[in-house]
């Protein structure tokens, strides 16, 4: 296989082809969550295909229950299996916390460093499409909190690729947050199996010299929308995507907003306590006496997410709402 090939699909392929491989690949990988197996192939088509392809044992049908799911895949890669475990909507990730937070995160220092936990979580975020407050929350901030847990948010089919093959083969656990209202983007992807991107490195979406807008998953794109519309303006956005929170890219951080003097952090996580308080008071240690404006936070309200598309919509940020956070940190709406 050319090692330079590459294949236009969307995220939700990406994340199929990553599975797909790495079941090819290594017989120890192992997918297990509710209604993943064929027919069904997962709520949203990403596990199509799979169990026909490799069979029961390698692709398992699991009873609707978060903890017997996470608390079977610790088991397994206890005995030293690649467990992938899906969590079919990130709100439900709470039923199986303390498996995630209190067993797969703390085994290898309460050994001493002799198990390692080699688990996959992945989950996705249903907000923007009407699903309501018990089905839209983006809640990454949680396991950022949790010292041995990594989490990566990808935003384009590459990343997603990349990123969810890396988190495969880590020695650790990994959360894998993926965001729904993005299965349908579409970019090329490399198609070799051995195709990875390391964990904790974020990327440059768009170079710019203004102001640095560091986002992650789904205010990529609206960082990038807001940037080509500034742009008109003669305000060059610069566009730094995170892709792994846990670890966090500081230095890639620092030097963005090193260069530029501003900072808008952008997600969809609540604005109060999310993974963006973070980010900015990375900035403002980082950076103290250069910036030349406070660091902006732009996120959704602190508030249950509405099933009315308006309302919705009115909780949620936009690519309008991190051009105004630009604005701000210019000195008004002209600069």
């Amino acid at each position: 296989m050319d090692a330079a090939a590459e294949s236009e699909m969307t995220v939700r392929e990406a994340v199929s082809l990553a599975l797909d491989q790495a079941l090819a690949q290594d017989d120890r990988v192992l997918l297990l969550g509710e209604d993943i197996a064929d027919p069904a192939g997962g709520v949203s088509g990403a596990t199509a295909g799979l169990s026909t392809k490799y069979g029961a044992d390698r692709v398992l049908d699991t009873p609707i229950s978060e903890a017997a799911i996470v608390g079977a895949a610790i088991g397994a890669a206890l005995e030293g299996m690649l467990p992938v475990a899906e969590i079919m909507i990130m709100d439900f990730i709470g039923i199986a916390i303390d498996q995630i937070v209190n067993h797969a995160a703390k085994l290898r220092f309460m050994s001493g460093g002799r198990t390692s936990c080699p688990l996959t979580v992945r989950t996705a975020v249903f907000a923007g499409l009407g699903s309501g407050a018990t089905h839209s929350q983006s809640l990454e901030a949680w396991f950022m909190h949790i010292p041995g847990l990594k989490v990566i948010v990808p935003s384009t089919p590459r990343d997603a690729k990349g990123l969810l093959t890396s988190a495969i083969f880590d020695p650790d656990p990994c959360v894998f947050v993926e965001t729904v209202i993005t299965y349908g983007v579409r970019g090329p992807v490399p198609v070799d199996p051995a195709f990875s991107i390391p964990l904790g490195q974020a990327d440059l979406k768009r170079p710019g010299s203004d102001v640095t807008v560091v986002t992650y998953g789904r205010g990529v794109f609206d960082a990038l929308s807001a940037a080509e519309q500034l742009a008109a303006e003669g305000v060059d956005v610069e566009v730094l995507d995170l892709r792994t929170l846990v670890p966090l890219d500081t230095e890639r951080i620092l030097e963005s907003v090193g260069k530029t003097k501003r900072a808008v952090v952008a997600h969809y996580a609540t604005a109060f306590a999310g993974p963006g308080a973070e980010v900015a008071a990375t900035i403002a240690e980082g950076l103290f006496g250069e910036l030349r404006a406070p660091v902006q936070r732009v996120g959704a309200r602190f508030a249950p997410i509405p099933s009315s598309s308006v309302l919705e919509a009115a909780a949620l940020p936009s690519a309008a709402a991190i051009i105004d956070a630009v604005r701000r940190t210019l000195g008004g709406p002209h600069g």
